[in-house]
């Protein structure tokens, strides 16, 4: 019996094999060409679409061929999402955050919100709430011929280099900083000049004195583009970004002339990217914070008194962009109830992380 059941397990997956070979076959092979955003050196950030390059093409055994370009060799980085659109490449790499021109202010809670979600609440919101919806609904509205897919998500970053301690709100006016998202709109509350530099240009800024302050990402990446050699003084926690998720965006035309299996290897092969973000994001910093530590920086944690600060100014903008664009409040009130809920769960469930402050209402 044992020996007849073997044989019958062999059968059905020699079975199994020749039906994929037929169907990869008969299916039209895709090449997706894929212009980045972020160079694919920087570990856990723009080393992503490799993982998922390299994960796709294994899994489609020839039905989908991925071919990642860095940053501009193919198209400019800002219009990664009009290129893809017309279809003059046929897929991309971003977060909606670098796109709130086109979409408006409501594309950057896809990507972090201040105080918001961490990676795994992110997630559950994205999957198992309305998120996806929303996400995919932000495109339509604008008019993109997009099919947006959440492709990877990385761990908290840290919430400012600076070139002397922050002691109160008085330190920040004045100042002039790189800052993404909405974590921005906080800063120029308090008197903070922003622009948004990409990771090339945020060192020479630097240099020259054209920015006193950046964020940018987690220590590893942080430690790769070089502030520990100009700012000495480096702020946790990432109040702005407790996590940050990326798209995975291909032409809606290309994507509804994959069959089924196709389609389902290109989620798959995002949700796969997604876990690698997470756990090589957490399984890192470590490390890096200690090699800054030993080139002179000071790691800060914010003081209570400042993270209160940061997240009534953070309650003032909510306010402010929920009364101007009713988009942009469909999609937060359906995140703050899905927290709402969350929450009970969060409450119970977890032990507190030793030796930090969480800030929850």
């Amino acid at each position: 019996m044992k020996n007849k059941s073997l044989v019958s397990i062999g059968v059905a997956a020699a079975l199994a094999m020749s039906v994929a070979s037929t169907s990869a076959t008969a299916a039209s092979s895709v090449k997706l060409k894929l212009p980045v955003w972020f160079g694919t050196h920087l570990t856990g950030l723009g080393s992503s679409p490799l993982y998922f390059r390299d994960t796709l093409n294994s899994i489609s055994r020839g039905l989908i061929n991925v071919k990642v370009y860095e940053p501009g060799k193919l198209v400019p980085n800002k219009e990664i999402l009009e290129s893809v659109s017309k279809g003059q490449v046929n897929a991309g790499w971003s977060t909606p955050g670098y796109n709130t021109g086109v979409l408006g202010t409501k594309a950057a809670i896809f990507s972090a919100v201040p105080f918001g979600p961490d990676a795994p609440e992110f997630m559950a919101w994205v999957y198992y709430g309305n998120g996806r919806t929303l996400w995919q609904k932000l495109y339509d509205d604008a008019g993109y011929n997009v099919h947006a897919i959440p492709c990877s998500i990385i761990a908290p970053e840290t919430s400012g280099w600076f070139s002397n301690p922050i002691n109160g709100p008085e330190d920040l006016n004045g100042l002039r900083m790189r800052f993404f998202g909405l974590g921005a709109l906080v800063m120029e509350k308090l008197g903070v000049s922003t622009s948004l530099l990409s990771a090339k240009e945020i060192f020479p800024a630097l240099e020259k004195g054209a920015i006193d302050a950046t964020e940018f990402s987690m220590p590893a990446i942080d430690k790769l583009l070089g502030f520990y050699k100009i700012l000495k003084h480096n702020y946790y926690p990432g109040w702005h970004q407790p996590s940050t998720m990326f798209d995975l965006l291909i032409n809606k035309d290309v994507w509804n002339g994959m069959d089924a299996q196709q389609q389902a290897q290109v989620e798959i092969s995002c949700r796969a990217t997604m876990l690698d973000g997470m756990a090589l994001g957490e399984a890192i910093q470590s490390q890096y914070m200690k090699i800054n530590e030993e080139k002179g920086v000071t790691n800060h944690y914010w003081s209570q008194e400042m993270l209160d600060l940061f997240k009534a100014k953070w309650t003032e903008i909510v306010a402010e962009e929920t009364a101007k664009d009713a988009g942009f409040a469909t999609i937060y009130d359906d995140l703050t109830a899905f927290r709402a809920d969350y929450a009970i769960w969060n409450k119970w469930a977890f032990m507190p992380r030793p030796g930090t402050v969480r800030v929850y209402e």
